[in-house]
């Protein structure tokens, strides 16, 4: 089942500044999806589009089997949650506690059962113990771990992390990818990143550049098309820069070579 149909989506600020130019992608409920861009390459304007924080200039995005517009942009909204770049825009309560309760209390849920939620999506993220804490006394990686735990208190089943990662230590870095990999199979996920390492993770990555999409399968072919990549400005992994040393090492045995290769590509997709 398709949880999320884009058809030749088109969206500029102008007409002389195109994002976007006919987008088509579709999304299977459950599917782990990577979008992988330099910056200007439309993916995080794409993002925008789906949560109806921007409004296309033509094309249809459907969630749910519902074409997202004026009338059902709320509607929409309750069944997809983003995880922005930076977590300290998305806090709005005292303390963790608080935070990850707002929601809950905006749609009046009895009191026992916030608490009981707040406690069991704290607990899943590895917050629990942080609930009373004041979030600016937290770490970028502990931010965004209730900057999650906030966005899944709504219960939607589509979550897209939108550069979550990209101003954390490689610490925080990791909280996150563990938080994210947890999720799988459980939410459909759309991650919007520019870091191949993190795009490895993925079922399926979608490449855009100039807001095209160029690429689109899974780490494995995607990541092979390495001149593409450089293209669309992305840089390659370690493992795959020293793959393309060894293979044009012409000192080195051709078996040798092969056997370095293979060892080099299974270290790239290494989880």
């Amino acid at each position: 089942m398709n949880v999320i149909e884009i058809k030749d989506l088109k969206f500029g600020y102008s007409s002389k500044r195109k994002i976007l130019n006919g987008l088509n992608i579709t999304v299977k409920e459950g599917e782990y999806i990577t979008l992988l861009g330099h910056n200007g390459s439309g993916k995080s304007t794409l993002a925008k589009l789906l949560i109806g924080l921007l409004e296309k200039n033509s094309g249809s995005i459907i969630v749910n089997g519902l074409e997202l517009n004026e009338e059902n942009v709320n509607q929409i909204r309750e069944h997809v949650g983003i995880v922005f770049q930076n977590p300290d825009n998305q806090f709005v309560g005292v303390t963790v506690k608080d935070d990850i309760a707002f929601g809950l209390e905006n749609r009046r849920i009895p009191s026992q059962e916030i608490k009981e939620e707040v406690f069991k999506y704290s607990k899943l993220v590895g917050m629990e113990e942080f609930l009373d804490r004041n979030p600016e006394d937290l770490s970028g990686g502990q931010k965004q771990r209730v900057a999650i735990a906030s966005v899944l208190a709504f219960k939607p089943n589509i979550i897209i992390f939108d550069e979550a990662t990209s101003m954390l230590d490689p610490l925080g870095v990791k909280e996150v990818m563990d938080t994210i990999r947890s999720l799988v199979g459980k939410k459909t996920i759309i991650s919007i990143t520019h870091n191949l390492n993190e795009a490895k993770l993925a079922d399926r990555v979608i490449v855009l550049n100039k807001g095209e999409i160029v690429l689109d399968g899974t780490p494995q072919d995607v990541f092979k098309e390495k001149e593409i990549l450089k293209k669309a400005n992305l840089d390659i992994t370690d493992s795959m820069k020293l793959i393309e040393l060894v293979k044009n090492n012409n000192d080195l045995h051709q078996e040798f070579r092969d056997k370095v290769e293979e060892a080099l590509w299974e270290l790239t997709f290494q989880k």
